[in-house]
């Protein structure tokens, strides 16, 4: 970590005592007006520049002037300021100006009054690592003057290596977000443990060699099939979408088995028939747009608004074999290949993407091809688990750890990378190969990148482009081990 840049300072000054503050009244805010804006860079002034001496004449940079860049500040009752912090998108030189999630910390300042027993400090820190997680960083580090490392250390915070800057000993400090670690717990973590006895039964979870997979073959045919439920609040809330949500994840489902769909079952819940009319409309535009019939199901009047869908394929004629979550092995490459295009789905923003709806019915019965023509050792569609639990999904079946590549993700440009990350795509698929694919054949519609690898291991990294490796998911996605 040596190229640091003076703005990326954390800096606090010597402890001193102050008895007229009470310890609990002052407040940790946004600064928002330009009096608190003004008060915290005087502050600031008078602890880098006259106390420390450690710039010549003034501490502001470009940063201050970047409209993305956040500051909080401690306030007494009275108004005064005590103290505050900025955050901001990262400006090192290897990020190469692009907002990719990762966020620095920096101008950490206490007055001199308020330095002990107070408190104020820690508050700030505590309440940017908040901010910057509520911003969507995936990364949060400063660098930190050497006698506030234990400060740091205290309060959760991973102490680096130490190094000189401004004559002064620094270390760099990360603070572990656990956006996605919380994502994998609420929406996979528990499989393993509830399935069990499913899955322990002969050709139980798709037998031998399938294990979490999107779809199962099915004995003694070529078919393979998927099912997915749709969460009921958002059935009440936007039937006609998850109606055809219904469609679209389960032919993810079996794209990513590299199946071609022949049919697809409904079970529907509805208050009464004009409800259902509305799923069914959704359900109904989805399956004429890729061309797949609905074959049967069941409809259920007078009861809270439900639905899951079952499909069926049978594997694309140029592969052997239905494609596993878990054929990955230490080595392998992974790319992901997405579909951009779209916008965020009205009334989900940094949720789900939509980049279905707005797709003619050829551009979307080509987005099935996808995986036939990669051919990959391994492939899973991007769940609620988001890309990167979905690659943990991948990883612990393959019974590898994998690190991604956080600059070579394909990404849309309207959407920031911590939500990119941990939301619904519309349609993503993350694969595995043992050998360079050519990509030539693929949709036009279609971004595909390798932007990682399988390694030995457990869980998922995310590697930055200055080289560091942080820890995204600590271990096993889903419980339910290697295939």
């Amino acid at each position: 970590m040596s190229e640091l840049l003076a703005h990326e300072v954390v800096l606090t000054g010597a402890p001193r005592f102050t008895a007229h503050v009470d310890a609990e009244a002052y407040v940790v805010v946004p600064a928002e007006s330009l009096g608190d804006l003004t008060a915290y860079r005087r502050l600031r002034r008078e602890v880098f520049v006259h106390e420390q001496g450690l710039f010549a004449a003034d501490d502001a940079d470009d940063v201050d002037d970047d409209p993305r860049t956040r500051v909080l500040v401690a306030r007494a009752p009275g108004g005064e300021v005590l103290g505050g912090v900025r955050l901001h998108p990262t400006t090192h030189p290897a990020a190469g100006g692009r907002d990719l999630g990762w966020w620095t910390g920096s101008r950490l300042v206490v007055a001199r009054e308020a330095r002990l027993h107070l408190g104020v400090g820690a508050a700030l820190v505590r309440a940017a690592c908040a901010t910057a997680e509520s911003l969507g960083a995936l990364r949060f580090d400063a660098c930190v003057q050497e006698p506030n490392a234990v400060l740091f250390r205290r309060l959760g915070w991973v102490v680096g290596e130490t190094l000189d800057l401004h004559g002064q000993p620094h270390v760099r400090a990360e603070w572990p977000v656990r956006r996605v670690q919380r994502l994998v717990e609420s929406t996979k973590t528990a499989l393993g443990g509830l399935l069990g006895e499913l899955t322990s039964a002969p050709m139980g979870g798709g037998g031998p060699g399938f294990v979490g997979d999107d779809g199962a073959p099915v004995p003694g045919t070529d078919l393979v099939a998927a099912c997915d439920a749709i969460l009921p609040a958002m059935v009440e809330r936007d039937p006609e979408w998850a109606g055809w949500c219904s469609v679209l994840v389960n032919l993810n489902d079996l794209a990513a088995m590299g199946a071609v769909p022949v049919g697809l079952l409904d079970a529907v819940g509805a208050r009464d028939a004009s409800f259902a009319r509305r799923v069914l409309r959704g359900l109904a535009d989805a399956a004429a747009a890729w061309g797949v019939p609905v074959l049967g199901g069941h409809t259920q009047l007078g009861v809270p608004g439900a639905l899951s869908v079952t499909a069926l394929g049978r594997t694309h004629a140029g592969l052997p074999a239905p494609v596993p979550g878990g054929g990955g092995r230490v080595g392998h490459r992974l790319r992901v290949t997405a579909d951009l295009g779209g916008s965020w789905r009205p009334g989900y923003t940094g949720r789900q993407w939509d980049s279905s709806s707005h797709r003619t019915p050829a551009e979307l019965r080509a987005l099935l091809d996808v995986v036939p023509t990669l051919a990959p050792t391994a492939a899973k569609d991007v769940s609620m688990s988001g890309l990167v639990g979905t690659t943990g999904m991948l990883a612990e079946a393959s019974g590898c750890r994998a690190v991604l590549d956080v600059a070579a993700i394909p990404q849309p440009h309207d959407a920031s990378t911590g939500d990119w990350l941990t939301c619904f795509p519309g349609f993503a698929m993350i694969t595995a190969e043992d050998t360079p694919r050519d990509t030539a054949a693929l949709p036009d519609t279609v971004t595909s990148r390798v932007c990682g690898e399988l390694a030995a291991g457990s869980g998922v990294g995310l590697r930055w482009p200055d080289g560091v490796v942080t820890e995204s998911v600590a271990a096993g996605v889903t419980g339910m081990g290697a295939a």
